[in-house]
């Protein structure tokens, strides 16, 4: 604005030789900068001058200069800088970064991003085949970015992320399993039919199994055309009980307490004696083991404050976890309850493998099932108990501000009934299981009566 002189009381404006006008001015720091461009006219420099003065008065004004800042740049020092993020979040973000932001958008100045921009980045992901789910992943760390450079940091005026919907994820549904198919999956696991296939020179393949008796070796009457179809026949035939079968039942208590205590992976396979209670049927979570993309395991806090508790379990699971404790436990209170072959922390591929999780899935009919889907029956099944919405949440160690400072006052009774109802639907399951040809397996005979 000019004073009464026809001076401006903020910045100058001077003519150039090529005809057009150059406009500097004052930063609130005092260094003298200059217009991004220059202007036709001297009202068009004095109109963009009268601005920047109401942008600074206002605290709306950013740096153009701090705004030359590369994205890539201020992204990692963005992680970096982050308060409080737990190790897998940070693993996450560098991947997300490193996979998907920076190599379409780290050259590119905070300044210089717009809408379109981000929308074209986005799409360019999609287009080149990553998930919807991943992306949208991308978009909400590129936008929590932004978010500081905007609000906290004040280096551009405005997040440029401002695409309704592209943070959204729409997971798949997950399967959920049956009390009677729980069980049936824990007596299934680790469950390894005696056998061989043999590729003949033809190209056929041979199956030879056990018989029961644990010593004849018996050839297939047949040859197949596939080693997957020559395995699939040795299941069916120790299904029928015509092939012998070995079983590593170390982990059969895992898959019941993960199912019906609802827990986490990280969280069951840091459990130690002492965070069981036979006596009171509880189990108490106090930690968890996250594993690293590097292949480091850390041992660490639960996932929020509210993953911390202790769930009431079913009386009907109770014999399986007292056997796994006698015969898989050391009797040190701190030993871990789940361990590997050598007694250290069991890992997720080592689990998959010893258990021979994706044929015992298979078998069971239900080839996509992932451990996680565990702990999701588990809450499907105590919804149907009637429990509260409260109830239900603090006893999945549901992740929620508002809901933690609910449960902080939640008694231990409505968790004890919502067990007893899982009891209900165990013993039912097994009765059912009792008014057929008889169990030859052995799953109805780990259940106990409600009491």
């Amino acid at each position: 604005m000019a004073n009464r002189a026809g001076h401006r009381r903020f910045g100058n404006i001077r003519k150039l030789p090529s005809g057009r006008y150059q406009a500097r001015y004052p930063g609130p720091d005092g260094k003298m900068r200059t217009a991004p461009s220059t202007f036709a006219t001297k009202g068009d420099a004095d109109r963009y001058l009268t601005l920047v003065e109401a942008q600074i008065l206002n605290g709306e004004w950013t740096d153009p200069d701090r705004a030359k800042v590369k994205l890539g740049d201020y992204a990692a020092k963005w992680i970096e800088q982050r308060p409080g993020l737990r190790p897998r979040t940070v693993e996450l973000y560098e991947r997300l970064l490193r996979r998907h932001i920076a190599p379409y958008l780290g050259g590119v100045a905070l300044g210089k991003l717009s809408t379109p921009v981000i929308r074209e980045w986005r799409m360019t992901l999609l287009s080149e085949g990553v998930s919807a789910s991943v992306t949208a992943k991308a978009y909400r760390l590129l936008r929590a970015v932004l978010t500081t450079a905007t609000e906290d940091d004040r280096i551009i005026p405005r997040n440029p992320c401002r695409i309704r919907g592209a943070g959204d994820e729409k997971p798949d549904e997950r399967p959920v399993l049956t009390v009677p198919q729980v069980f049936e999956l824990a007596d299934r696991i680790g469950r390894r039919p005696v056998g061989n296939v043999r590729k003949l020179p033809s190209g056929a393949y041979r199956l030879r199994y056990q018989l029961p008796d644990g010593s004849t070796m018996r050839a297939f009457p047949t040859t197949f055309t596939s080693k997957a179809a020559a395995e699939q026949m040795l299941s069916e035939l120790a299904d029928k009980g015509e092939a012998n079968v070995r079983r590593d039942d170390r982990f059969r208590a895992l898959v019941l307490l993960a199912t019906f205590a609802s827990l986490r992976w990280g969280e069951a396979v840091a459990l130690q004696r002492q965070d069981i209670d036979l006596a009171a049927r509880t189990v108490t979570v106090r930690r968890q083991y996250l594993e690293m993309d590097s292949g480091d395991l850390v041992l660490g806090p639960t996932k929020s404050r509210a993953g911390a508790r202790t769930v009431v379990f079913p009386a009907g699971i109770v014999p399986a976890i007292r056997d796994h404790l006698d015969r898989y436990t050391a009797d040190d209170p701190a030993a871990l309850v789940f361990t590997g072959a050598n007694g250290g922390v069991l890992r997720r591929g080592n689990f998959r493998r010893a258990s021979r999780w994706g044929e015992a899935v298979a078998a069971l009919g239900v080839p996509g099932l992932h451990f996680h889907d565990l702990r999701h029956t588990g809450n499907t099944i105590a919804a149907r108990s009637g429990a509260s919405l409260r109830d239900l949440m603090r006893r999945m160690g549901h992740d929620s501000v508002r809901a933690a400072l609910i449960y902080q006052h939640a008694t231990s009774e409505a968790d004890k009934a919502i067990a007893a109802s899982l009891d209900a639907q165990i013993e039912a399951a097994a009765v059912a299981d009792g008014d057929g040809d008889g169990d030859e397996d052995g799953a109805a005979g780990v259940l106990a009566p409600v009491g």
